[in-house]
């Protein structure tokens, strides 16, 4: 679609559209203006990090195709997707067992080995191709499929959210942690902490499961006993449509999205933290969620911490915001789009900067989303000045439409949250002709020149790479004048330096 036209499209869209939609002039759709680029990548109804090799395969080709962020599954079903000490210390495992389900469509061959380290696996080769890796936090406080009898869902019925009769069961047909009590609420920020902390992530992501599983939950005990000392003795009302008790679940919800910011942030600072929603008001009426309102959270809107994080001083931010507007056609997306952009403007200060449209090319019907309608979606975000798109996900970017989205792209842009060079492909190493100094079981390998700044080793044995060590080297000038060698295992076929950012993130300019 040339300038044009999409100017005329969107003159008529913007007439129909309360005034408030529309308050910042539209743009020309540009491939040059930094935008987020993005993708979930999730090892459901798809095979793009089945194995390592199709893992190297996905971010490669993502890369080329023009994208520059990736919001990876980490958390599922009750397990993480890397080796948790959070986790062990919680239900005695530190990761998915053999023989236990992640997912309701898992087949015996995906659950007959024990879970690989996932989140490793894809941030090497993630940032190896220069991409901003997001670890998505995907179920939040889901626990379980109602069919998934797994360590969390049996060791702690208390911490489960109850409807009126008394089922743990969901709408939705999964099992949630309650979002109200202290000891999930602290056990999810901790696996979220931990994995900022051990591994180099750009950022982290929750969604709309950090809430109320739907609105007919929050009657287990717990919340009950809250209740009750909150409102003179009162039980919770029969009717989950009371629009009291929907107020009171709301502001937990609000009162934990605060809690969780501040905590990530006070102690990983500079971490980018992201919120993947369901369109507004939908995910209220429904979830009683009101994320626009989160947007306009100041220092002043801080809570008191306690046994959370007691020295917590950091104001409840979010970084980014992605609704979820998954839609089937152009109209329908158009519509809900100049939703959100007018909730954010009305009810969160007008961060339309950080507003990022979760734009479908496949869901649960058999066609994809047609691409001319796929496209004008990156366009209205665009003219509506916001910061950019995730598709979901990565399936229609890969499969259906990687030519189509390198065309849309033509080219590169770095993701605006990042300096142009915070992620650069991998520098590679090669072997040293003197190995005179390597062991009998080992070979040295070294590189000419290379920048300066903090390096990790990482090594590929042929099937996938993985950390030498969790040693950081601290490359300076004198380094990259006489360049740099390192001796590993002779097993090793590859090796290369990759950048870890973990102690420049508060450097950052948006780290708050």
């Amino acid at each position: 679609m040339v300038v044009a036209s999409l100017l005329t499209l969107l003159a008529g869209a913007c007439a129909a559209q309360p005034p408030a939609a529309d308050k910042a002039p539209a743009t020309p759709a540009t491939q040059n203006r930094p935008e987020v680029r993005g993708t979930w990548v999730t090892t459901t109804a798809n095979d793009a990090i089945g194995s390592p090799a199709n893992t190297a395969k996905t971010m490669q080709a993502l890369r080329e195709i023009g994208l520059n962020t990736v919001y990876v599954e980490t958390w599922k079903n009750g397990y993480t997707q890397f080796p948790s000490e959070t986790l062990k210390r919680t239900i005695g495992v530190d990761r998915r067992p053999a023989l236990m389900k992640q997912d309701p469509s898992d087949t015996p061959d995906k659950i007959s080995t024990e879970g690989r380290d996932l989140l490793e696996e894809t941030l090497i080769e993630a940032h190896r191709n220069g991409l901003i890796y997001v670890a998505w936090f995907e179920y939040g406080f889901m626990a379980a499929h109602k069919d998934t009898k797994n360590h969390l869902r049996e060791k702690y019925p208390q911490w489960l959210s109850r409807d009126i009769k008394g089922s743990e069961v969901a709408p939705n047909g999964f099992v949630w942690m309650n979002p109200l009590h202290p000891e999930p609420r602290k056990f999810l920020i901790d696996l979220v902490v931990e994995a900022a902390e051990k591994y180099d992530l750009d950022g982290v992501q929750l969604d709309d499961r950090i809430v109320w599983p739907y609105i007919n939950m929050g009657y287990d005990d717990y919340t009950k006993q809250v209740y009750a000392k909150e409102n003179g003795g009162k039980q919770p009302p029969t009717d989950h449509k009371d629009k009291g008790w929907m107020r009171w679940r709301a502001d937990k919800v609000n009162e934990y999205g605060k809690i969780f910011t501040q905590s990530v942030r006070s102690r990983v600072p500079g971490v980018t933290i992201s919120l993947s929603p369901a369109v507004y008001p939908w995910c209220f009426e429904n979830y009683l969620l009101e994320w626009p309102l989160w947007a306009a959270w100041t220092p002043k809107d801080a809570v008191n911490l306690g046994d959370f994080d007691k020295a917590s001083k950091t104001a409840p931010h979010w970084d980014e915001f992605i609704p979820q507007n998954y839609r089937y056609n152009f109209p329908a997306f158009e519509k809900t789009w100049f939703d959100q952009v007018k909730y954010i403007d009305e009810m969160g200060k007008g961060r339309r900067k950080d507003l990022i449209a979760g734009i479908m090319t496949t869901g649960s019907e058999p066609k994809p989303v047609a691409w001319d309608d796929v496209k004008k979606a990156v366009e209205l975000t665009r003219a509506t000045n916001c910061g950019g798109h995730v598709w979901w996900f990565s399936k229609g970017t890969l499969e259906v439409y990687p030519q189509q989205t390198k065309e849309l792209y033509q080219g590169w842009v770095p993701n605006p949250r990042y300096p142009a060079d915070w992620r650069e492909p991998s520098t590679k190493m090669g072997l040293a002709k003197d190995q005179s100094g390597a062991s009998k079981d080992e070979k040295r390998w070294e590189v000419s020149t290379v920048k300066p700044g903090r390096y990790r080793v990482i090594v590929h044995d042929g099937t996938k790479w993985s950390y030498l060590t969790s040693q950081v080297w601290d490359i300076g000038d004198a380094a990259v004048k006489s360049g740099f060698g390192v001796s590993v295992p002779g097993k090793f076929t590859q090796v290369e330096l990759l950048r870890d950012r973990r102690a420049d993130r508060k450097g950052l300019s948006g780290a708050r």
